[in-house]
């Protein structure tokens, strides 16, 4: 049970795909905790607005806010599992190596949820950019054009 310098240098050379991987995930959770921020500050400024005077712009606004809010939410999730899924897989190929025990299953069958978790989290981080391209486009449509 005695683990040597050599298995240890091994363990760390397969780390490395999971560690680029976690990082590509930490990078991703950045944008989408700043894409949250958006989000959270024009409902903040909407709902003053509100107070004030209540506009039908304004609700339309706040519904698409709402959607967009869960999206986010969601994908910020499915990241934040798959980078656990991730550093769960590192400690595996660590643990695996000090028992001397064969983990290869549990290992590739992880690597495969946190795949899918970050798929995930792209697909609502894609749905969430449809919802506010489309809010955008609906504005344009519904200002009066101004002819020059």
């Amino acid at each position: 049970m005695s683990i040597q310098l050599g298995d240890v240098g091994h363990i760390i050379q397969l780390a490395i795909a999971p560690v680029f991987l976690l990082s590509s995930v930490c990078t991703k959770l950045i944008v989408l905790i700043n894409r949250m921020s958006r989000i959270v500050d024009r409902t903040r400024v909407l709902e003053e607005r509100i107070e004030v005077e209540c506009k039908e712009n304004y609700l339309r606004e706040l519904a698409v806010l709402d959607r967009r809010y869960h999206h986010i939410s969601t994908a910020i999730s499915l990241a934040t599992a798959c980078g656990l899924f991730v550093c769960s897989i590192i400690a595996l190929l660590f643990i695996s190596n000090a028992l001397d025990t064969n983990l290869d299953q549990y290992v590739a069958g992880m690597f495969v949820i946190a795949v899918l978790c970050f798929i995930g989290s792209f697909s609502f981080l894609l749905k969430e950019i449809f919802v506010t391209s489309a809010f955008k486009r609906d504005q344009c449509l519904r200002r009066p054009h101004v002819h020059r």
